[in-house]
């Protein structure tokens, strides 16, 4: 099979024939899939299905972590078809042909593990973690076990499913699970990017009000075009700062949502949350930023970070999507465009997530 794989000492992806992986005694041979388009629904069979997001590129770059192998195919969302089952699946709800989305981190699941005892499975350090130092889901093909791999409801396409696995279910869990947002909360969303957007439909969801900012425009439009009030968006360039005080919501915002992570989000995020806020850390634009002490000390506030989702977020998410709750976005492109789909996620030219759809020739 063909796949775009990580080579130690080498920040470029290399596209390359590599062997179909074996089947797991306790999982699946998947062949993954891509029906985002009206090309891919029509050929089910003849589309491989690859997402590109910002982590792909700081991935190329790491060369110091002793748990990545060498040589590894990238990608760490997807979603496929069951087409080889191993002899020690013996959950019903798993036969040939079932589209599953798959989970990167699903985690060991063993009850000595230090991790997932502790319902930690995206923290495991014996699981696989695909597309992140282990063979993930940028290829024709990839042998995942059994935890990793939730059937697809009814209605849902595998490219929006894959989209889910990551884009939203890494946002879901953030909110539900770590920041515990109410609906009688006042929310503050920093960024309306590939993750950002799908937070604003989960809060949406949940009924809290929303105060949402973002450089561009069109975000912005996208963002009252979902029910926010213009009363409840920061005009882009305006500074957030003074955009609080003028509209009086000084003292009133329980939680912020930073999926930007730049030191000016998160230094804003400091200033404009009130005493006993949240402060949920999502975004890593800016690999280092500053906690003022004394604004942490004097407001007792709560900095939490999140990574990734568990099953049970995955499940929630994808019934969600079914019942059109939440709406993922994804633009498709070539997966022989994979550098170059890189090169304009970091010049801001992907509005969302993108999909690579190989082409025919190479199958």
């Amino acid at each position: 099979m063909y796949a775009w794989r990580k080579h130690k000492g080498n920040k470029e992806p290399v596209w390359e024939r590599v062997p179909v992986p074996s089947i797991p005694r306790d999982g699946f041979l998947i062949k993954l899939l891509a029906s985002g388009g009206l090309s891919a629904l029509n050929h089910p069979t003849k589309f491989s299905k690859i997402l590109v997001c910002h982590s792909d590129q700081p991935l190329l770059e790491i060369e110091d972590r002793p748990s990545f192998n060498d040589k590894y195919i990238l990608g760490h969302e997807g979603c496929g078809e069951i087409i080889e089952i191993g002899e020690g699946v013996k959950d019903s709800r798993f036969k040939l042909g079932v589209r599953v989305a798959l989970l990167a981190v699903p985690g060991c699941r063993s009850a000595s593990c230090t991790e997932c005892s502790r319902d930690l499975p995206q923290l495991c350090p014996l699981g696989m973690h695909h597309g992140i130092g282990q063979d993930g889901f940028f290829a024709e093909y990839v042998a995942v076990n059994v935890h990793a791999a939730i059937p697809l409801p009814e209605g849902i396409s595998p490219a929006v499913a894959a989209v889910a696995t990551d884009a939203v279910t890494t946002a879901y869990h953030g909110i539900t699970r770590r920041a515990e947002v109410k609906r009688e909360e006042t929310v503050f969303l920093f960024g309306l990017g590939g993750l950002g957007f799908n937070a604003l439909q989960v809060v949406n969801h949940i009924g809290a009000r929303v105060i949402v900012t973002d450089i561009r425009q069109e975000k912005l439009n996208a963002a009252l075009s979902l029910g926010v009030p213009s009363k409840d968006i920061v005009p882009a360039g305006k500074s957030v700062l003074d955009f609080v005080q003028e509209s009086g919501l000084h003292g009133k915002i329980d939680t912020i949502l930073d999926f930007v992570g730049k030191n000016q989000t998160f230094e804003d995020a400091q200033q404009i949350v009130r005493p006993g806020g949240k402060i949920l850390c999502v975004g890593t634009l800016d690999r280092k930023n500053e906690v003022d002490m004394k604004i942490g000390i004097r407001k007792r506030l709560s900095i939490i970070f999140t990574y990734g989702g568990q099953q049970r977020d995955l499940v929630e998410v994808l019934d969600l999507i079914s019942r059109k709750v939440l709406q993922p976005q994804v633009e498709l492109g070539k997966l022989s465009d994979f550098p170059r789909a890189l090169r304009d996620l970091g010049a801001g030219k992907i509005k969302d997530r993108i999909a690579l759809v190989p082409d025919l020739d190479i199958l």
